[in-house]
């Protein structure tokens, strides 16, 4: 009989997993539409299932003498999310939170670096849920 509770207990937490990630491609699908046709998607979905507080970090590289949109997005309605660019070295080199948790932004890159890009969930709009950053370079 434990066994049976073992088992049944196993796949519903398979599931609810199952369809966590789901939700996770569909939201990454509609990202993607934030990659204009004057970008090219690096190929990257970057994903991590928040709740509360929860910080999601990233690591990229980004190549000198190119320009990069970086969106972030969480459901269905844009500004759910908050994101930070910070270097190795911790500086902050870009909030949204500074322009009104727009939900991309483009940067021109002048010198191959390798950044951090943090991500967290608006607590005032959404309490949990699947954060995706897509990130594409200009053509």
């Amino acid at each position: 009989m434990m066994k049976l509770a073992t088992v049944i207990l196993s796949f519903v937490a398979f599931m609810l997993s199952s369809s966590s990630f789901a939700q996770c491609d569909s939201i990454a699908n509609s990202c993607q539409a934030h990659i204009a046709e004057h970008y090219i998607s690096d190929g990257q979905v970057y994903r991590s299932l928040l709740s509360g507080d929860d910080v999601a970090e990233f690591q990229t590289t980004l190549f000198g003498g190119n320009t990069y949109r970086i969106a972030v997005c969480s459901g269905i309605n844009d500004s759910n999310l908050i994101f930070r660019l910070s270097d190795q070295e911790h500086n902050l080199l870009f909030s949204n939170t500074d322009y009104d948790k727009a939900p991309y932004w483009d940067f021109y890159v002048e010198n191959t670096m390798s950044v951090s890009i943090e991500v967290l969930l608006d607590s005032t709009r959404k309490d949990s849920g699947c954060a995706v950053v897509v990130i594409g370079f200009k053509k």
